[in-house]
């Protein structure tokens, strides 16, 4: 089966978001990476006697999903932050597509619907998708990165709003000021690059 490597990502030092917050988030990422493949290699070794072994296969297997998920999300948050801010490009298919479905007040979108799901109470990931079938975004809450998407949507733009993301920075209350950081360090180039990929 095919083996993960972690990925390297060319990250600027971040306003609002400390060196070490981000290389301890990053140590977290690898372990994603990690553990999906000691999972999958486990569970390949216990099909040597997969009646004997079906209880301990079948929960490896639920397990990798989420050290899966885990792996992916992070990788599409850091690629956000890569190459520094970026200011969005109004005149983008991207942002001409937010135009028309939003109201650019204030901020505009999508930073507010994002900002609005990542305040929740509770952690978990904002997440911008694309629906190619109806022709537009849609934006979601996944407390588990395994459970709650939109089925088979691609993701746009993903906010990791778990703890791990602001504590060190920002303490327990800081989510609000971490989500703010965030939005300031985003590269819209990615995030317009991956629209005009799947639109």
């Amino acid at each position: 089966m095919h083996t993960y490597k972690a990925k390297k990502f060319n990250l600027p030092s971040l306003e609002g978001i400390s060196d070490e917050s981000v290389k301890q988030h990053i140590g977290l990422y690898e372990g994603y990476v990690k553990n999906f493949n000691a999972i999958t290699s486990a569970a390949v070794e216990l099909m040597d006697d997969s009646e004997k072994n079906a209880h301990a296969i079948s929960e490896l297997w639920r397990r990798r999903s989420f050290e899966f998920g885990g792996m992916r999300l992070h990788e599409h948050y850091f690629e956000q932050l890569e190459g520094g801010a970026k200011a969005p490009d109004t005149s983008s298919s991207f942002w001409q597509q937010i135009a028309a479905e939003f109201p650019m007040n204030g901020e505009g979108q999508p930073q507010l619907v994002l900002k609005n799901i990542g305040n929740m109470r509770g952690p978990g990931w904002a997440i911008l998708y694309w629906d190619s079938v109806g022709r537009c975004f849609q934006t979601g809450f996944t407390g588990e990165q395994h459970q709650g998407h939109f089925v088979t949507l691609p993701i746009i733009l993903a906010l990791d709003v778990w703890e791990h993301a602001f504590l060190l920075d920002y303490g327990t209350t800081g989510k609000g000021k971490y989500i703010d950081a965030f939005f300031k360090n985003l590269n819209w180039g990615v995030i317009e690059k991956r629209f005009a990929e799947v639109r």
